[in-house]
């Protein structure tokens, strides 16, 4: 034994001991990769995903027939005139006032063009009480938000003049303007404060201000090297914010995560009176290998995201992968450079009233009482704890998903979310219709002409819209496009039947008799069906792709058949008992008002997915943490049971303050306004804080002692893989189940 741990092998070993002889070369290496990335990626720039790239099926083939027409089709806007009672309606003089004044004014602001009055356009509601002021707003809509103020302050001018009436704007300018106002800092304060409640909690956990930077500067070197990077990939797979995000939130998590593992390990070595250079060769050879076997696995997750074949889900899967892959990296190099730079230096800035906490913590005294029960009736823990988590996921199999609504996601805490119930209730159909894209060899040919008008009329005679279905010409382009509103307007399920009557009748029975027409249908509601019929056409892939690749990097990091099998078990087990807290919370609204939140009756339609994807990585940090302490203590001659103890009671301490840094930077997004957000938050932090826990603390202790050497299964037909185990280094002597007893709970952490 003593010649094999003379040679600590493997990766992680090797790439420790370089960096801590070559320190600085590599500190020197790490900084030079961070400014180049960042460097390259600010002079190539982010190329973001297009609306046409965002999805495939007809509301991409819309976008594409558009684009290449050269048609750029402007953010349109709506103004509501509409008298507040029952004694005024749109053919009182004061009504035609108001309008009038509308349209003056907003044609006065010089940013708008097609200005269309409602008694030309005829969208006067059936009751006279309401009227719709309709126009374009000029240059870039993807810019429009940033030029609409002018126009907004002109509205508001109006409405001052017209007491009796409501004047308001709505469009897809004014909602991009209000929404970027309302949340655009919301998403920023989470996203700074994320970083010092990391190395707030750090610094509990360590007790010293340099210990406790170090897990937040390396993961934040480790996001702006990504953000470099991301600017570099765009120009193969576009990038957007919400990836952007994500790989914040991904990037603060793991980074912290992968270097508090490594650094509490270097701490509790040097505690036990080794060198500071044995205390790394031992940190690298097994910290450092469990976070490339964890940094792996959490990266496989990440790609199964690219399986979706939604521009955004594989922005998002990308980068968070690019993430975890940069701050693994670091871990194992840079990290070893800094602790054998600083060496004892690393405890300076004690921080008052807080003891060095190295060893015999209060976690771990927790953990170790707890254990001691789970370990006495292990079968009794396994069904309690199992029976708890199967409780807390039974929600989950009422889930029902959807495309949340303006008002769902933000209830009535905006004005324009006011405004866009009203023109729902009194145009219903919405404000945004579904769009015909039609494309012909020749538009104004007779019987192409002959099924546009047929399309128009059998639009509303088979009740899927009430009108007015308009039709605009692009002849130049041989292009038409047709809007039809919907009936149903923010009711989804009516729309959405209304549009399956579109493409699948009245499409067929017109435009689908003459040859060479393309007539692919889009719009809001078609957008929010294709992304959903994709995303469920995804789910079986992704799952399967995450699952199996997951199994065998533990099967072969493990050389252990059981090993694998239980991970895959736990990780699903706390995937869904996190699916049931968010249907139980946010679908039925059970406690919803304990985390601000509303029971809006569904979860958004991209969270499951993305929620397993994300969870099912990060999972995989404490399992592979926790099972490599117990396999290293296995291995150097402890009996299963005392090889448990020993490695859930000395990675008790990490693993619950990685976890306490995770839920808390997760529940800071739990606090944001948007509906979607808080699920997002909530969800993530109920996952990890069940792991953490329930999983790791009580089940998988009470599952590996029933199992004993079973744990260490590995069929012979399978001995012909490759072997990604390590050699584990020097430790303490192996304790037997009476030195363990008599030390009682004093155990490094």
């Amino acid at each position: 034994m003593g010649n094999r741990d003379a040679r600590v092998r493997g990766l992680a070993a090797r790439a420790g001991g370089w960096s801590a002889r070559h320190r600085w070369a590599a500190v020197g290496i790490w900084v030079l990769f961070v400014v180049l990335a960042m460097g390259l990626g600010s002079a190539a720039g982010r190329v973001d995903v297009e609306d046409g790239e965002q999805l495939k099926g007809e509301t991409s083939t819309a976008a594409r027939i558009v684009e290449e027409a050269g048609i750029e089709e402007p953010a349109s806007e709506t103004v509501l005139v509409q008298a507040k009672d029952d004694t005024v309606t749109s053919t009182d003089p004061e009504f035609r006032s108001a309008v009038a004044a509308v349209v003056t004014a907003v044609q006065g602001t010089g940013e708008v063009t097609d200005v269309t009055s409602p008694y030309d356009s005829g969208t006067v509601s059936k009751d006279g009480r309401s009227a719709l002021v309709q126009f374009d707003v000029r240059g870039d809509p993807g810019t429009a938000g940033e030029r609409i103020e002018p126009v907004l302050d002109a509205v508001a001018d109006v409405q001052k003049e017209h007491g009796s009436l409501r004047i308001e704007e709505i469009g897809g300018a004014s909602m991009m303007r209000t929404f970027a106002e309302a949340y655009g800092d919301d998403f920023k304060k989470a996203e700074y404060s994320a970083v010092p409640v990391a190395l707030g909690i750090l610094l509990i956990a360590f007790g010293a201000l340099v210990a406790a930077l170090l897990p937040v500067a390396l993961a934040i070197t480790a996001i702006m090297a990504t953000m470099g990077l991301m600017g570099i990939v765009s120009h193969l797979q576009p990038m957007s914010d919400t990836a952007n995000s994500v790989m914040l939130l991904v990037g603060l998590a793991v980074g912290v995560d992968y270097c508090l593992f490594y650094l509490r390990r270097e701490r509790e070595e040097r505690a036990a009176g080794r060198d500071a250079q044995t205390a790394l060769r031992i940190a690298a050879a097994t910290s450092g290998r469990a976070i490339v076997v964890s940094g792996v696995t959490v990266c496989v997750a990440m790609a199964g995201m690219l399986f979706t074949g939604i521009a955004e889900f594989e922005a998002m899967g990308l980068a968070s992968l690019m993430v975890v892959a940069v701050a693994m990296v670091g871990s194992v190099t840079v990290l070893p450079a800094l602790l054998s730079l600083l060496g004892e230096r690393v405890e300076k800035g004690r921080v008052p009233f807080l003891r060095r906490r190295t060893s015999g913590s209060d976690d771990s005294r927790f953990w170790a009482a707890v254990l001691k029960r789970v370990l006495a009736r292990p079968v009794l823990s396994v069904a309690v704890a199992t029976g708890a988590l199967l409780a807390v996921a039974a929600p989950a199999l009422g889930m029902k998903t959807q495309n949340l609504t303006l008002d769902q996601e933000f209830g009535n805490s905006l004005p324009i979310v006011q405004t866009y119930n009203r023109v729902n209730e009194a145009f219903p159909g919405g404000s945004e219709p579904a769009e015909v894209v039609v494309k012909a060899d020749d538009i104004n040919a007779p019987e192409v002409r002959a099924a546009l008008a047929d399309f128009r009329e059998q639009a509303v005679s088979s009740g899927a819209s009430r009108g007015p279905v308009e039709i605009e010409l692009h002849e130049r382009q041989n292009l038409a496009l047709v809007y039809v509103p919907l009936v149903g307007g923010s009711d989804q399920d009516v729309a959405g039947a209304g549009l399956e009557k579109l493409r699948d009748e009245v499409r067929p029975a017109t435009l689908g008799q003459v040859d060479g027409v393309e007539a692919p249908i889009t719009g809001q509601v078609a957008g929010n069906k294709d992304f959903n019929d994709q995303l469920v056409g995804s789910v079986v892939p992704v799952f399967a792709f995450v699952v199996v690749f997951a199994f065998l990097l533990m099967l072969l990091s493990f050389r252990s058949l059981t090993v694998a099998v239980t991970s895959i078990v736990l990780n699903l087990l706390s995937v869904g008992a996190a699916y049931g807290i968010l249907v139980a919370v946010f679908q039925h609204g059970w406690g919803a008002s304990l985390v601000g939140a509303e029971g809006v009756g569904a979860i958004i339609t991209w969270l499951p997915l993305f929620l397993f994807v994300i969870l099912f990585g990060l999972s995989m940090d404490y399992h592979v943490f926790v099972v490599s302490r117990i396999r290293e203590a296995r291995a150097r001659g402890l009996e299963t049971r005392d090889a448990i103890r020993h490695g859930v009671v000395t990675t008790a301490g990490v693993v619950t303050s990685a976890a306490v840094i995770m839920v808390a930077v997760f529940a800071i997004f739990g606090t944001l306004s948007m509906q979607s957000m808080k699920q997002m938050g909530v969800g993530l932090a109920a996952a990890v804080l069940i792991d953490a826990t329930v999983i790791r603390g009580v089940l998988l202790p009470a599952v590996m002692a029933l199992l004993g050497e079973r744990n260490w299964y590995f069929p012979k037909w399978l001995r012909g893989l490759p072997d990604l185990t390590h050699d584990e280094s020097p430790a303490a002597e192996p304790k037997t189940r009476a030195s363990w007893e008599d030390e009682g709970d004093r155990v490094p952490v």
